[in-house]
């Protein structure tokens, strides 16, 4: 686990205030990052879905003359406002661990955090100057991460680390073409990269999962450890890579093929996967079945995708929340909730509003994926958000005292 200071007569820290470098809240990253994520994105999807029904409230991102369509808004700060800045807390913090290097704390962590909150109300103000400094702001705050990021795994030539440069870099590259697309009026280029955002976070799910969903199954369940099949670790990636790069060209150049086959293959490969890890001897240890569960729902996402480019029966929107609700979502309350306890120096137990929070965001992407295609769209949307909501308010009121207090 990462090591931070215990509590003791002489190192008090939650005494201090919260401004101040030392408070326990900037020791590491995750602390700052998973509550500010979790808190943004409540209100994020409350706004967002308040819009969609027609509710009298005005906003500069409800407003006629915009410069960020509230679509693009919606898709941007759910992917990169909240799940990246929740990623990027986790691997920032994990990296320690993997290099035996410390990590960025304090002022650094302060700095990041800040730049997050402006840019976040940069992009709400939504003019076209606010949204210039809204990208030179996140271009900043990409490139201290992956910075920081490339010089402590080069430095301990942890190479197995290496794979996260290139997936971070693209899910940047990514960010800034979203923002640089809503500035330049092209909102339909900019939803299709926020869309490839969201497949570029299914290659960081199967890198992270496939690496801690068995390690932590065998550990916390006491299950056989089983050896990947060399066939089907190897073609995983590389099938999932080829889909998201036919996906992404099918935008800008005609292709003889589409991705549903590669979505549909990548799906299929993640089933078998996740149903190697004996994930059915996890229903007693919820933070144990809802990273199995998130898999799961991933791989499905994935199928759907792919069937949704060969039959209008599913609906390519419907199935891409089923990743990012279900899948994305699901792994983010879980992960940060193991985190959360367990590097402040707490049992691995989950109190029961937690494992209720869980089941409400597998019921909210159930519920996002399904209703449409019954004809209650708008019911889809109202009720996922109520249930995501609910989730994420009892992660922050139930975390903030942990996290903004010293490691036991």
């Amino acid at each position: 686990m990462i090591s931070e200071p215990p509590v003791n007569a002489e190192n008090n820290t939650s005494a201090l205030s919260i401004f101040n470098d030392r408070h326990p809240l900037w020791q590491l990253s995750f602390r700052a990052f998973f509550l500010a994520a979790s808190l943004f994105s409540v209100v994020a999807v409350a706004l967002w879905v308040a819009s969609l029904s027609d509710l009298s409230f005005e906003s500069p991102i409800t407003a006629k003359a915009l410069y960020l369509p509230s679509l693009v808004w919606h898709a941007h700060e759910m992917i990169f406002g909240f799940a990246a800045t929740v990623a990027i807390g986790f691997i920032l913090t994990a990296v320690q661990t993997w290099t035996s290097s410390p990590s960025i704390s304090g002022r650094p962590v302060m700095a990041l955090l800040a730049i997050w909150v402006m840019v976040r109300a940069l992009l709400w103000y939504n003019t076209i100057t606010s949204l210039a400094f809204a990208i030179a702001l996140q271009s900043l705050w990409w490139l201290a991460i992956i910075g920081y990021y490339v010089r402590i795994v080069l430095r301990a030539k942890n190479k197995r680390n290496y794979l996260f440069i290139p997936l971070l870099s693209a899910l940047a590259t990514v960010n800034l073409l979203v923002l640089g697309c809503g500035l330049a009026g092209k909102t339909d280029l900019a939803l299709y990269f926020a869309r490839s955002a969201v497949l570029i976070f299914t290659l960081v799910m199967a890198v992270v999962g496939g690496r801690v969903i068995p390690f932590f199954t065998v550990r916390g369940a006491g299950t056989e450890p089983k050896q990947p099949l060399p066939s089907l670790e190897m073609a995983l990636l590389p099938v999932a890579i080829a889909g998201i790069t036919i996906f992404i060209l099918g935008q800008f150049i005609s292709l003889p093929i589409t991705p549903a086959l590669f979505m549909l293959s990548a799906g299929i490969l993640h089933l078998v996967r996740c149903a190697r890890w004996s994930g059915m001897k996890t229903l007693d240890v919820p933070l144990l079945w809802s990273l199995h569960l998130a898999y799961l729902l991933m791989s499905l996402g994935l199928i759907a995708l792919g069937l949704s480019y060969l039959t209008p029966m599913v609906q390519f929107s419907a199935a891409l929340h089923l990743i990012t609700i279900g899948a994305v979502g699901l792994m983010i309350i879980a992960m940060m909730s193991r985190v959360s306890l367990g590097h402040t120096g707490r049992a691995l137990i989950t109190k029961r509003h937690i494992n209720l929070a869980f089941y409400l965001v597998a019921a909210a992407a159930l519920v996002r994926f399904i209703l449409p295609h019954l004809g209650y769209t708008l019911l889809s949307w109202q009720l996922s958000a109520l249930l995501w909501g609910i989730a994420f308010s009892l992660f922050f009121f139930t975390y903030w005292p942990i996290l903004t207090k010293p490691r036991q």
